[in-house]
């Protein structure tokens, strides 16, 4: 059967099929709608556990225009970044994303249910940027983060641009993701305007706390 669901149909299904199991465990955030670049950006679908992956939908209804600045935000923020595509793009994604992307494409099998097969895995993403990495923080997150590092005292005065930029210059990459990670599981109040997602009958908050392990087919 062909497959034409909206972004909405994957995004509900993919979160029960493939992250469902996750929500209710301790130590990593399932995000919707992760902003990228303040917002220039965003991620479809976010996991922030020890390492930070994001996931891109493309469903049979969406266009493929705004993809090539997609890839650039998702590769210099994620550790690990997949794509999951409708019937419409089956074929032509793996030549549209890099090599590093995992491909996730949707089924619906004659009962109806979204089957998701995961055409090519994700691998470790070697375009990572540090400071894309800071702008994921808050201005407050990332005061706190300098407070913590002993940081100058004149830097916490400073444009938000320069902050960023004085944690991707003075914080080793692996301990600024860390840190990174770190604020965004803590945050209370996150800002969207999208509705939670429904998972199962019942509206569950957009981020969730979860114990996700990057999904391999069995």
């Amino acid at each position: 059967m062909r497959s034409h669901m909206n972004d909405h149909s994957i995004r509900k299904s993919f979160h029960k099929a493939v992250l469902n199991r996750h929500h209710s465990a301790k130590h990593t955030l399932v995000l919707d709608e992760l902003g990228l670049m303040h917002g220039a950006c965003r991620a479809d679908i976010a996991v922030v556990n020890g390492k930070l992956i994001g996931f891109e939908i493309k469903s049979d209804e969406d266009s493929l225009n705004r993809l090539k600045t997609q890839v650039e935000a998702y590769n210099a923020v994620f550790d690990r970044i997949s794509i999951v595509v409708g019937e419409r793009y089956r074929e032509t994604i793996p030549r549209r994303v890099p090599r590093h992307w995992g491909i996730f494409t949707t089924q619906v099998d004659k009962s109806g249910n979204v089957r998701f097969c995961l055409h090519r895995p994700a691998m470790p993403n070697p375009n990572v940027k540090p400071t894309a990495i800071a702008r994921l923080l808050w201005r407050d997150e990332a005061i706190e983060i300098l407070r913590n590092s002993r940081a100058p005292a004149h830097i916490f005065r400073a444009p938000r641009g320069r902050i960023y930029q004085f944690l991707a210059r003075t914080l080793p990459l692996q301990k600024l993701k860390m840190l990174v990670r770190e604020q965004l599981k803590a945050r209370k109040n996150w800002r969207c305007r999208r509705r939670p997602c429904v998972y199962g009958g019942s509206s569950r908050p957009i981020a969730m706390l979860t114990d996700f392990q990057a999904w391999q087919p069995r």
